[in-house]
């Protein structure tokens, strides 16, 4: 997301490590860098053993986006990102994530012994191991709706064709322009996982208040990702993680801007949440479509409403005292989130346990919420079908090359 509203150190994954500790058991250090922003390397250990991917390729916005905005470029309601205390907890320095430290694709990549993955923007970068084309405040509807709509106050012009384009410019500088059947296409295509992480929920925030129907951007917003899944597919992409819409009625700024819609049991705003939950649930069957039409696919949905509500319910055993207030803003109690004195702001101050808060700017999560996230779809039941089902068709297709 960027400033949509509508709407420790991690471990690899235990089921991941025994697919791959079969062959060898040494470990190597690899050192590469995060991000441009990084001035210095990051140094981690990185099993030397066969990994189920090569690559992963992630598209998504700033949920996902790990570096390809700045301050300067992002959406202009969280223009600190590129200054602490954005990277606090793990980084220890802003890396253009809008966070206090990693996201989901950061827990994903060291689930599956991959480095943490490199912007696209990054030109120096190695980007052997793969690219994320995630980029803050991106929309699934192309920015020409928006324009078209007078809705262009806050919104940065790239979209999910922005992302595809950029991923079909990378693949051309690897050598794959003709076929997809090449082996440079093949060497790029076969051995990736692609991870599309949630889009859409900037595409209702920047309507809010316009006449624009919620049922147009629903419509629109699953249109668009249909026909960009559909171009990976077609490219050859093979294995898919998709991920769904937050519950983003819990989200601070959601709190704010509907003060007296209906809450529901969780406090959050009941309308807000259930767009989501529509929106979540027409994906779905658009996957179910794509499968049948890409049956060598493995296409998998993770399911972040239900994985954002259900750490929600049980907040106090993940370790979270405060599931709605904002660690990083201004205002105090009760959600200590002003739009006006953003995190990283002059007035705004950061808390001193973000592990105890789920929000961290008021839309962005913190990274322990991220990591309670990712551990629900990597080794639990929020994913479907479940990401290790993905990960056995992984080991049979290996087996069989």
């Amino acid at each position: 997301m960027g400033n949509g509203v509508l709407q420790g150190q991690g471990t690899m994954a235990p089921s991941v490590l025994s697919f791959c500790s079969r062959t060898f058991l040494v470990t190597i250090t690899s050192t590469f860098i995060l991000s441009p922003f990084l001035p210095s390397a990051f140094t981690v250990s990185i099993p030397s053993h066969p990994r189920p991917f090569k690559k992963i390729y992630a598209f998504g916005d700033s949920y996902t986006d790990t570096g390809n905005t700045q301050s300067e470029t992002g959406p202009s309601g969280f223009n600190y990102v590129s200054k602490l205390p954005y990277g606090r907890t793990f980084f220890h320095r802003p890396t253009n994530r809008y966070s206090d430290g990693r996201l989901v694709i950061d827990f994903l990549a060291q689930s599956l012994s991959l480095p943490y993955l490199p912007p696209y923007h990054d030109p120096k970068a190695d980007k052997s191991t793969g690219v994320n084309f995630a980029v803050a405040g991106s929309t699934a509807i192309r920015h020409r709706f928006f324009v078209r709509n007078n809705l262009t106050l806050n919104v940065t012009p790239q979209s999910f064709q922005t992302q595809l384009k950029w991923f079909n410019k990378f693949l051309q500088a690897q050598g794959c322009q003709g076929s997809t059947s090449s082996g440079p296409c093949r060497e790029a295509m076969e051995d990736a996982l692609f991870w599309v992480g949630e889009i859409g929920a900037n595409d209702y925030a920047y309507t809010v208040g316009s006449t624009v129907q919620s049922s147009t951007i629903q419509r629109l917003a699953i249109k668009s990702v249909t026909g960009f899944l559909q171009a990976l597919l077609a490219k050859g992409a093979k294995y898919i993680v998709v991920q769904g819409l937050p519950t983003t009625g819990c989200l601070p700024l959601a709190l704010k801007l509907f003060p007296d819609d209906k809450r529901d049991n969780l406090h959050c705003v009941a309308t807000v949440n259930q767009q989501s939950y529509r929106h979540n649930a027409e994906l779905q069957s658009k996957l179910n479509d794509l499968r049948k039409e890409f049956p060598r696919a493995i296409i998998v949905y993770a399911d972040f409403w239900k994985a954002y509500w259900s750490v929600m319910k049980n907040a106090s055993s993940y370790g979270f005292k405060e599931p709605l207030a904002v660690c990083c803003g201004y205002g105090g109690p009760p959600y200590n989130f002003d739009f006006f004195n953003p995190c990283g702001s002059p007035s705004a101050s950061s808390c001193p346990n973000p592990s105890q808060y789920i929000n961290w700017d008021g839309v962005h999560l913190t990274e322990a919420m991220y990591k309670a996230v990712s551990d629900l779809f990597i080794n639990g039941t929020f994913c479907n079908p479940p990401f290790q089902y993905l990960l056995s068709k992984r080991e049979q297709a290996a087996r069989v090359y």
